[in-house]
């Protein structure tokens, strides 16, 4: 009969907890590399898309349209087209060529969730404003990589002020609310401007303080080992 020789007391913790710091740690190092692999697959997807329904398969297409219709609009008129005879549509284009009903409203518009034709092109599952947004996301946090390694090691990171950052923020707002209200209408440079004026401003807002949060991981854990 064999005997079973049990762990001296609280060594089945120790494991336990030295297996916890060793993820954190892990993730805090590679914090960085996560989240841009994640904004890369993000705004990646509604490109995908337009592909798929150019190909036929508009089953995977559709799934991917209403996936991203809980993040975005997905207003044809403010939206990127591929595969078709232009990228933009405005929607007077989009009515006169029969794509959208004459008059429809903002919300009748959403609800026709419309994703392009063969003429017309596939739509984009993102509108212009948001794929500029994840998309200088996902730049600032590659360029922000190549700064963190000419930084490093630093105690203190340079941070932008909450002023500055609520100062670039205010274009975005301004070109949204006006046109939400219809006061004008806005057009694709702008909104690709706007949003990704926001994206990176968002990066070098916050991403100093998350790296800075890392680090106090880091040696949490270290001291923890």
């Amino acid at each position: 009969m064999s005997v079973q020789v049990r762990p001296p007391q609280g060594e089945g913790a120790k494991r336990v907890n030295a297996a916890v710091n060793r993820i954190a740690a892990g993730i805090a190092r590679h914090w960085l590399a996560v989240f841009n692999v994640m904004v890369a697959i993000f705004v990646g997807l509604p490109f995908l898309a337009p592909v798929l329904m150019d190909a036929g398969a508009t089953g995977p297409a559709n799934l991917i349209y209403r996936v991203y219709s809980v993040t975005c609009h997905q207003l044809p008129e403010r939206s990127i087209f591929l595969y078709g005879h232009d990228h933009f549509y405005s929607i007077q284009a989009l009515e006169a060529e029969g794509f959208l009903p004459a008059g429809a409203s903002f919300l009748q518009r959403q609800a026709l969730r419309w994703p392009g034709s063969a003429e017309a092109g596939w739509k984009v599952a993102l509108c212009q404003r948001d794929v500029a947004i994840y998309a200088s996301i996902l730049i600032s946090g590659l360029l922000f990589g190549l700064v963190r390694s000419i930084l490093r090691p630093r105690a203190t990171w340079p941070k932008m002020p909450v002023w500055m950052f609520i100062l670039l923020l205010a274009p975005i707002a301004i070109d949204g609310v006006t046109q939400l209200f219809g006061w004008r209408d806005s057009f694709p440079l702008l909104r690709f401007f706007t949003g990704a004026l926001m994206g990176s401003a968002t990066v070098w807002f916050a991403y100093p303080h998350v790296e800075e949060a890392m680090q106090d991981v880091i040696l949490t854990t270290r001291t923890n080992a």
